[in-house]
């Protein structure tokens, strides 16, 4: 299926590019998320109507996330979690537990801008764990587990 993509998606494209992608990827993904119409001659001249605005919500996007990069930058969050004498965890520490554990320092983070490349940790220690605020912007935090009980 063609599409116009109505923001930048990473590995596809960027604001305005049409592009062919499988059905089920469009339908079921990019069209309900907002982020591509059909390409077909109506749509493709909407975007052509509101282009000027789309790039201007884009460049907000882009500056708040740049923004949020730079206050996350360096900082460092402690994770709680249940563990044996020998430092392995009861359970793991997931991408859901850093975005609580960030919440509740006063920085909004969904679970799904944490990256965790190497899967969960399931021992006490010191992490360094990806955010990735926007497609162009990703910043390095610290993240401590330490055992409890």
């Amino acid at each position: 299926m063609e599409i116009i993509l109505m923001d930048k998606v990473g590995k596809l494209g960027s604001l305005g590019d049409v592009v062919r992608v499988k059905d089920g990827y469009a339908r079921n993904y990019l069209i309900p998320q907002g982020l591509a119409k059909r390409a077909n001659k109506a749509n493709i001249a909407e975007f052509e109507a509101r282009k000027a605005e789309l790039e201007q919500q884009a460049g907000a996007k882009l500056a708040a996330a740049q923004a949020r990069a730079e206050a996350l930058a360096g900082f460092n969050v402690t994770v709680r979690q249940k563990a044996g004498v020998d430092g392995r965890l009861f359970g793991s520490v997931t991408h859901a537990d850093i975005a609580e554990a960030l919440g509740a320092a006063g920085h909004a983070v969904a679970k799904g801008e944490v990256r965790m490349p190497e899967g969960p940790f399931k021992a006490v220690g010191e992490y360094s764990v990806t955010l990735s605020l926007h497609t162009d912007v990703s910043c390095e935090i610290g993240v401590t587990v330490v055992g409890e009980g």
